[in-house]
C-alpha cells in the first residue's frame, strides 16, 4: 500500500495521530502530512476529531474496507506462490449473537480451517454491540443481523430465523401465564433489546405484561437468572433445551414460537477470494 494509506489504517486502528505515528516509527506531523495529502488527492474528509479520538467518517470507513481488502488479496496471492507461510495468513473476523454462533456458525466454519490452512477464524460472540457498525469500520468481514438491520449498500444471504421460546425457572411451572407475565419481570441484553417484547406484543400478551425489566448481557448469565427465578424472558429453542430437559427451565405460552428473521451480511468485494466466498456458503 501507499505511504498514505499505511498511516490511514494506522490512525483508524489506533484512534489518534500520536499513538499511530509511534506505530508506524514516524513523527506525528509526517502522518498528519500524508493524511493531508490523501485526503486532497480523494477530496473528502477521512477522519473526524472528538474527545475519544480520531473518529472515522462514512467515507472513511468505505476507504478502511478498501485497504482490508487489498490485504486480504495480497495475503492470498502470496500463499498461493510460496505455500503456508507464516507471513501470507490472513484473518476474517465473524461477528454475532451467542445463540447463531454457538449453535451454528463455528460448528460449520471449522472445517475451513483444514482446507484452508492460512485463514484464522475469529469468532465475535457479540450480543450488545453494534454488529453494524463494527462491518462499516472493517472490525469484521462478516456479521450476522436481524434481517431488516442490514443496510442498502451491504451484500447478505437470508438466514435460517432464530426462534425464540418464553421461558422461566421450573419452579413456576404451576402459576399461569397472566400471572408471571403480570408479576414478574423481564430479564433482556439491555434497553435496546426487544425480542421479549416482540413475542409478548406478537401473541397479544404485551398489554398484561410488567415493563420493568432486569439486565444482563450475556446469555448464559441470562440462563443462569431464569433458572433462579429473577424473572422471565426468551431464548433460543436451540439454546433453552438442555436446560429444559435437565429440568432447570419451563416453557411458557404452550412452547409457542416467535421468529426472527436473519441475515448474514458482508460488504462487496469486486473479486472475492475462495476462502471469503467458502465461508458465505458454510454460514449461509
Amino acid at each position: 500500500m501507499s505511504p498514505q494509506l499505511q498511516a490511514f489504517m494506522a490512525i483508524a486502528e489506533h484512534k489518534t495521530v500520536h499513538a499511530a505515528a509511534r506505530a508506524i516509527h514516524m513523527t506525528q506531523t509526517a502522518v498528519t502530512q500524508r493524511i493531508r495529502v490523501l485526503e486532497a488527492r480523494l477530496k473528502t474528509t477521512l477522519f473526524v476529531r472528538t474527545r475519544a479520538g480520531m473518529r472515522l467518517t462514512s467515507e472513511g470507513q468505505a476507504l478502511l474496507r478498501y485497504c482490508f481488502s487489498v490485504s486480504e488479496l495480497e495475503g492470498e496471492t502470496l500463499a498461493s506462490i510460496t505455500g503456508a507461510a507464516v507471513d501470507t495468513t490472513i484473518r476474517m473476523v465473524i461477528a454475532g449473537p451467542t445463540s447463531v454462533m454457538n449453535s451454528r456458525v463455528i460448528h460449520h466454519c471449522l472445517p475451513l480451517m483444514t482446507t484452508y490452512p492460512n485463514l484464522l477464524l475469529t469468532f465475535n460472540i457479540n450480543d450488545i454491540e453494534d454488529k453494524v457498525q463494527l462491518l462499516r469500520v472493517g472490525e469484521c468481514q462478516f456479521a450476522i443481523l436481524e434481517r431488516e438491520a442490514v443496510m442498502p449498500e451491504m451484500e447478505y444471504k437470508v438466514l435460517a430465523p432464530e426462534r425464540y421460546v418464553l421461558v422461566c425457572t421450573k419452579a413456576w411451572k404451576h402459576r399461569s401465564l397472566q400471572a408471571i407475565i403480570g408479576e414478574e419481570r423481564i430479564i433482556d441484553y439491555d434497553a435496546s433489546d426487544e425480542m421479549t417484547f416482540n413475542y409478548l406484543r406478537h401473541y397479544g400478551l404485551i398489554e398484561g405484561a410488567r415493563h420493568d425489566r432486569h439486565y444482563v448481557n450475556r446469555t448464559d448469565a441470562m440462563a443462569m437468572m431464569l433458572v433462579a427465578g429473577s424473572g422471565y424472558g426468551v431464548l433460543t429453542a436451540e439454546f433453552s433445551a438442555p436446560y429444559v430437559s435437565q429440568g432447570q427451565l419451563h416453557i411458557l405460552n404452550q412452547g409457542e414460537i416467535y421468529e426472527n428473521a436473519l441475515a448474514l451480511a458482508w460488504y462487496k468485494r469486486p473479486e472475492p477470494p475462495g476462502y471469503f466466498t467458502a465461508l458465505i456458503q458454510a454460514i449461509s
